[in-house]
C-alpha cells in the first residue's frame, strides 16, 4: 500500500528532476542568460508536479521538509533515489543531444571554503523559500509558490554560481559530476561540496523556519465538546 501511494509521487520527482536538470545540462551556450533559463525550468517543473509530490527535485529540499516533519524518512529516502535517477538521466540526455557535458566545479580562484559557504547559503535560501511558500499554513493555497522557488535559484545562480559552480542541489552535483566522469574523464573530487553544502543549507533553513513559525502557527485548539444533556426517562 505504501509503495502504491508513493508511485505517482516518485514518477513526478523523476520527471520533474529530469526536466529541470536537462535545462541545466544544456544551458552553457546560453551564457549570461543561463540562470534565467534554469530558474524558469524549476518554476515550470514545480507547477507541473507540486500538487502531486510537492515538487522537490532536490535532496536538500526533501531533507529540510523531513526535518520539519512534513514528510517521513521513507518518503525522503525514496525521493532521494528518484531525484538522483532523474539527474543521471538528464545529464546523459544532455550529452546525447549536444555531445557536451558541462560538469561542475568551483571557480579556479575559489577555495573550497568559499565554494562550500556559497552552497550552504544559497541552498539555505532556496529551502527556506520552499518551506515558507509551500509548507506553511499562512501561505497555504497561494499561486506564486513556483515563481518564488524558481527565482530563489535565479538569484543563487547569478550571485553564487561563478564562485561555487552553482548547484544548490545535491542532485545537480551528482548528475553533472557523473556526466563528466562518464563522457569526459572527470572525477568526483568536488562532489562532496554539493552534498555537504546542500544538506547543511537545508538543515539551517529548517531551523530558521522552526523559529519563524513557532509563534505564528499555533496548534489548532480542538473545539469543546457539546455539553451532555440528560434526557429524563418516562
Amino acid at each position: 500500500m505504501v509503495a502504491r501511494s508513493l508511485t505517482p509521487k516518485l514518477l513526478t520527482e523523476v520527471v520533474g528532476t529530469f526536466v529541470f536538470l536537462s535545462v541545466v545540462a544544456l544551458s552553457k551556450p546560453m551564457g549570461a542568460l543561463a540562470p534565467l533559463a534554469i530558474g524558469s525550468a524549476l518554476m515550470v517543473a514545480v507547477y507541473m508536479g507540486g500538487h502531486v509530490s510537492g515538487g522537490h527535485y532536490n535532496p536538500a529540499v526533501s531533507f529540510g521538509l523531513w526535518l520539519r516533519r512534513k514528510i517521513d524518512a521513507v518518503t525522503m529516502l525514496a525521493y532521494w533515489a528518484a531525484q538522483l535517477a532523474g539527474a543521471a538521466l538528464a545529464f546523459v540526455f544532455g550529452y546525447l543531444v549536444s555531445a557536451h557535458t558541462p560538469g561542475i566545479a568551483p571557480a579556479h580562484t575559489a577555495t573550497w571554503i568559499q565554494a562550500l559557504a556559497v552552497e550552504v547559503v544559497f541552498t539555505g535560501i532556496l529551502v527556506l523559500t520552499v518551506l515558507n511558500v509551500a509548507a506553511t499554513r499562512a501561505t497555504e493555497g497561494n499561486s506564486y509558490f513556483g515563481l518564488a522557488i524558481g527565482f530563489a535559484v535565479v538569484i543563487g545562480a547569478f550571485a553564487g554560481g561563478p564562485i561555487s559552480g552553482g548547484a544548490f542541489n545535491p542532485a545537480i552535483g551528482f548528475g553533472a559530476t557523473l556526466g563528466k566522469a562518464l563522457f569526459a574523464g572527470g572525477n568526483f573530487d568536488w562532489f562532496w561540496i554539493y552534498v555537504v553544502g546542500g544538506l547543511l543549507g537545508g538543515a539551517i533553513a529548517a531551523g530558521i523556519h522552526e523559529v519563524q513559525i513557532r509563534f505564528t502557527e499555533r496548534p489548532v485548539e480542538p473545539e469543546p465538546a457539546a455539553p451532555h444533556v440528560a434526557i429524563p426517562s418516562d
